[in-house]
């Protein structure tokens, strides 16, 4: 009966330590990133998931009318248009830069507002020594995009591709990149490709007809709309209506912007009118 007390004595502090551990249970091990940083909680991992920038709408901002704004969503300079909502965004080669261009005349036609950049001589690899290729140029910031959502963004092109002899690997890679950078900065907007103005394989279209298919292949793997013409101008008779062996009269912007108005509307791209008053 005396030994029970001294055994007790000596077990007490093992069994008090044992009651303790069980009670707390062991402290988990942090998880860590493969960084080795701490993971974060539900609470702040859903806060990193949401973007740490969000261009607010124009129209809350009362800016005017064709000044050029800081978008804090992606540090680039825009033009403030006065209705962004219903506007068309053209990027294009000479063949969309004249006034009434088949292209604009095509996009317009379908009910659009035009907001227009690119410029002659350029292309998806092609540069005129003024400005870049597409999307260096849009990089660069030599061409000013819209602040805002435009519904449709149309890229022509390819006929200074080929001029300037770049090849399908180079234009395969640029047209990536511009497509790329375009649905990462206007995410809710449609994008389409005009192929490049030619006059078809059996009619000396050469190298602009081949650059017409492959655009077409590129548009394909995207699944974004694409009009080829790369046989327009057999197709619609209009070489007669070409003024220096590649540029159109105005008869010419004509017969293909009716041409250009009614693929598009096969493609489900008219305008969509909105009267409702913009997000605030």
């Amino acid at each position: 009966m005396r030994q029970a007390p001294a055994v007790f004595r000596m077990l007490a502090p093992l069994i008090a330590t044992g009651v303790l551990l069980v009670g707390c249970g062991p402290s988990p091990a942090p998880i860590t990133t493969p960084s080795g940083s701490s993971a974060p909680g539900p609470a702040q991992t859903a806060a990193a998931d949401k973007p740490l920038r969000v261009a607010p709408a124009p129209s809350s901002l009362n800016l005017p009318v064709g000044s050029l704004y800081k978008n804090p969503a992606n540090n680039r300079s825009e033009l403030v248009l006065a209705d962004v909502r219903h506007t068309a965004v053209l990027i294009g080669d000479s063949q969309s830069m004249p006034k009434d261009s088949w292209p604009q005349q095509g996009i317009t036609a379908m009910g659009y507002k035009l907001h227009v950049v690119g410029m002659g001589g350029t292309g998806y690899v092609a540069t005129n020594g003024k400005t870049g290729n597409y999307i260096d140029a849009l990089q660069r910031g030599d061409w000013v995009l819209p602040f805002g959502d435009p519904p449709l963004i149309v890229i022509q092109g390819g006929g200074n591709d080929a001029t300037q002899r770049a090849t399908d690997a180079q234009i395969t890679s640029n047209a990536e990149r511009l497509l790329a950078a375009l649905k990462k900065r206007y995410p809710g907007a449609t994008l389409a490709m005009i192929g490049t103005l030619a006059k078809g394989v059996g009619n000396g279209g050469g190298r602009r007809t081949e650059i017409d298919a492959l655009l077409g292949r590129i548009a394909a793997k995207h699944a974004i709309p694409f009009v080829s013409a790369g046989d327009w101008l057999t197709r619609y008779d209009a070489i007669g209506d070409l003024q220096d062996g590649v540029h159109l009269k105005a008869s010419g912007h004509a017969k293909l912007g009716t041409a250009l108005a009614r693929e598009f509307t096969a493609l489900g791209l008219m305008a969509r009118p909105d009267t409702a008053e913009p997000a605030k």
